[in-house]
């Protein structure tokens, strides 16, 4: 998995606030849509792409750049000859494992404090992992967690909207808190419900059980209510497999798919091929 010095902060645009919107109640963590347009020329980014955020922080050891990367969160547009951009980012703050002290992220709290006119530096495009198959035949599996639901949204309306005949099946699986949290998904922002009249589209929600209580959200039981077609896809050689979201989506996915094809070892084989045929992605945070 490439690290995120391995992304070049060298070609650098600035991008001015067109629009920022919280998608999620004030009751629960918050999570903005930010639209950027960016202001010079040069700068094409594509639906399987994604673009950095950097930002002056200042430390102990003086101020430094903080490099972020975001996926794109729609399909990338024009307007008077300049690059439309989307992102979703969720406002976030850490525990230091020495000391104990809460620190407010870094790149996630000044995003989510501009404001619309605000300029900011942007770096890019960098590849995704996530890349949509030439071969319209193909199934896809989408397994998002939380802001990991942007990538898919892009990925999804782009096939409807731009490919519009695609032949395979796209089985999108989105965790969240509840069902408020469903970014997309729900009666404010249905924006994928569109999808739902698509034959071969289906989305499937995986929420936590007691929300407040901050129980696991319930990702490896959607997947495994979906066994046989899991097992009928897995089988053949033309589906890919693409996760976005957080670190522990990464064992709770294991446990899924060995519990479906029987044994751990079953589903290493098969991880192991879907790797090496470059048809299984990940974007971990």
């Amino acid at each position: 998995m490439a690290r995120l010095g391995d992304f070049s902060i060298e070609n650098k645009y600035k991008a001015t606030v067109k629009k920022t919107e919280r998608l999620t109640p004030n009751d629960t963590e918050e999570v903005r849509e930010i639209s950027l347009e960016v202001n010079q020329p040069g700068f094409e980014c594509q639906v399987d792409q994604s673009f950095g955020v950097l930002v002056k922080a200042s430390g102990e050891f003086g101020n430094t750049l903080h490099h972020r990367l975001y996926s794109v969160a729609d399909i990338p547009d024009k307007e008077n000859g300049k690059q439309q951009i989307k992102l979703l980012v969720k406002r976030c703050s850490y525990v230091d494992e020495f000391s104990g002290e809460l620190y407010d992220g870094v790149a996630s709290n000044y995003l989510c404090n501009r404001k619309v006119g605000d300029e900011i530096t942007i770096t890019g495009p960098h590849n995704l992992p996530f890349v949509v198959p030439e071969d319209r035949n193909s199934n896809l599996i989408l397994i998002g967690m939380g802001t990991g639901i942007a990538p898919f949204r892009a990925f999804i309306k782009h096939i409807y909207k731009n490919i519009k005949d695609w032949k395979g099946k796209i089985r999108l699986f989105y965790g969240a808190r509840s069902g408020l949290e469903l970014l997309y998904l729900n009666d404010k922002d249905g924006d994928l419900t569109n999808y739902y009249d698509e034959e071969t589209f289906e989305a499937f929600h995986a929420l936590s059980p007691r929300p407040h209580w901050s129980d696991p959200i319930a990702l490896d039981v959607a997947i495994e209510e979906r066994a046989a077609e899991i097992i009928e896809l897995l089988g053949q050689s033309n589906t890919h497999i693409y996760v976005a979201g957080y670190e522990k989506v990464k064992d709770m996915l294991d446990k899924a798919f060995s519990n479906i094809l029987g044994s751990k070892e079953k589903w290493e084989t098969r991880k192991a091929e879907l790797i090496a045929g470059k048809k299984w992605a990940e974007i971990i945070y």
